[in-house]
């Protein structure tokens, strides 16, 4: 006779086991029944871009026709064999500056290269010529030869009237991948970072628009599309984006541009004085102002023209300093190199006026530099 509490588990035991396969082979059932007519999901409609996004995709292919890639290469001396070799030196971004082929990128993209090279958007490529160069503004201009169809010139903006907050769209090619697009804000106006010797490069744009290495040398753009900076710079301890990218104000590229299309070179207004750093950190610190020590003027400058004095040993043989340079322009200068980056605000011709400290008394003094 058979045990109910028995047979009762025995049942529950087979229905949970049966339970258990099915659910281990309907996934089997299922794809055997409908594999042979299994077709694409029906895709959703999305609905217009947001205008934002269409600005910033009529931005990019308004413009990226007009940025180019660059590619450089060094030619060294096998110490064995004496043969010349290209070896690869680095690649970068440009735009077009006109219709005349000629085109802008970074002082430091060409900087120690024997050739350049230049693809175009449509991916024609040609070697490009070193117009001119400026080291101190990072800036550099070369020319290619385009027979025809040449890309129109990124249109030209101001960075006066920047202000901290607005978009900025940036185009090149981060390392070596191809006219890619990031974007961001303006984070600062009028950083400063040191150039060449003591020299420094003023009034950059600081942005978080990713830029990377290949970035350098494209075009910074407002909203509008027009260009107002060119990336050249970026603060990372690791070599690579970290947030912080710095570009050259379009207003200092428009003011040296030009001067390296027309000379090769751009050349800085001057004064015509000589100055000691060691002598000049002494005496501001005497009195305990700072500014720049005229040691002695050039024959023939603009400053002995107007009446600038330097330093001299007078009939007892003491030193009496020259004239102490507080200002130019209104905007105080603390050492040699803000007095050359006050003067790159001007151009050869401009008038200016000097705050001078003489013997105590100050005084502003009238300059066509």
């Amino acid at each position: 006779m058979n045990d109910p509490f028995v047979s009762r588990i025995r049942f529950l035991g087979l229905a949970l086991v049966v339970i258990m396969v099915v659910w281990y082979l309907l996934p089997v059932v299922e794809q055997a029944i409908i594999g042979s007519t299994a077709t694409p999901r029906t895709v959703d409609s999305r609905g217009d871009l947001a205008s934002d996004e269409r600005s910033t995709i009529e931005i990019f292919e308004r413009v990226s026709p007009s940025v180019v890639y660059i590619t450089t290469v060094r030619r060294v001396l096998n110490p064995w064999t004496r043969d010349v070799m290209s070896m690869p030196r680095g690649t970068g971004s440009g735009f077009i500056w006109d219709g005349l082929g000629h085109l802008v990128t970074n002082h430091h993209v060409i900087q120690d290269v024997s050739e350049a090279r230049v693809r175009l958007n449509d991916g024609r490529s040609y070697s490009a010529v070193l117009v001119g160069s400026s080291p101190d503004h990072d800036i550099a201009v070369l020319r290619i030869r385009v027979p025809f169809n040449r890309p129109p010139a990124v249109p030209i903006g101001s960075s006066e009237d920047l202000r901290v907050g607005q978009k900025v769209f940036a185009i090149g090619n981060p390392f070596g991948l191809d006219y890619t697009l990031t974007t961001g804000i303006v984070s600062a106006l009028d950083r400063s970072l040191s150039g060449e010797g003591d020299t420094s490069i003023d009034h950059l744009i600081q942005t978080d628009a990713a830029i990377n290495p290949g970035n350098s040398g494209g075009p910074l753009l407002d909203s509008a599309g027009r260009l107002i900076g060119v990336n050249t710079a970026i603060y990372s301890p690791s070599g690579a984006y970290a947030g912080i990218g710095f570009a050259v104000p379009v207003d200092t590229v428009n003011r040296v541009v030009p001067e390296l299309i027309a000379k090769g070179r751009y050349v800085r207004p001057v004064l015509g004085i000589e100055v000691s750093e060691e002598l000049n950190k002494i005496v501001s610190d005497q009195l305990g102002e700072r500014g720049v020590l005229v040691l002695r003027t050039t024959p023939g400058s603009v400053a002995e023209m107007v009446g600038i004095q330097g330093t001299v040993l007078d009939s007892q043989g003491e030193i009496r300093f020259g004239d102490f340079i507080l200002a130019v322009g209104g905007t105080p200068v603390s050492n040699l190199r803000d007095l050359l980056s006050r003067l790159d605000d001007y151009q050869t011709g401009d008038t200016t006026s000097l705050l001078i400290l003489r013997d105590g008394e100050r005084l502003e003094i009238t300059i066509t530099l």
